[in-house]
């Protein structure tokens, strides 16, 4: 192979890099706590996009754990938008272990 051949290689996969990170912004993932009663939506840029919380779940008295369970429900949706961040980046590199490429959403 010579050295062009590689290098254009290389172009096409950080172009197809960049092609799946944009496109795993628009991705989504809910993640939940407490059986649903509160639901957290991340972006693929893992910013928060919207927190649900059950009407029973809104008294004083439950304070501590609704705090608990919305730490949950959004750690819960980020393993799972990093999940498929690491998924399609998995696609791009046919499963193998390419330093600095494979790791991207450790």
């Amino acid at each position: 192979m010579d050295m062009n051949s590689i290098m254009q290689q290389a172009r096409q996969m950080q172009e197809k890099m960049a092609g799946i990170q944009e496109a795993l912004k628009k991705q989504t993932a809910t993640g939940s706590a407490g059986g649903g009663m509160v639901t957290v939506v991340v972006n693929g840029s893992n910013e928060i996009i919207s927190i649900t919380i059950e009407d029973a779940m809104i008294t004083v008295d439950e304070k501590v754990m609704l705090q608990d369970l919305i730490i949950a429900a959004t750690n819960d949706a980020l393993r799972k938008v990093k999940e498929i961040g690491k998924e399609e980046m998995a696609k791009l590199t046919g499963g193998m272990n390419i330093p600095g490429v494979s790791n991207i959403f450790s």
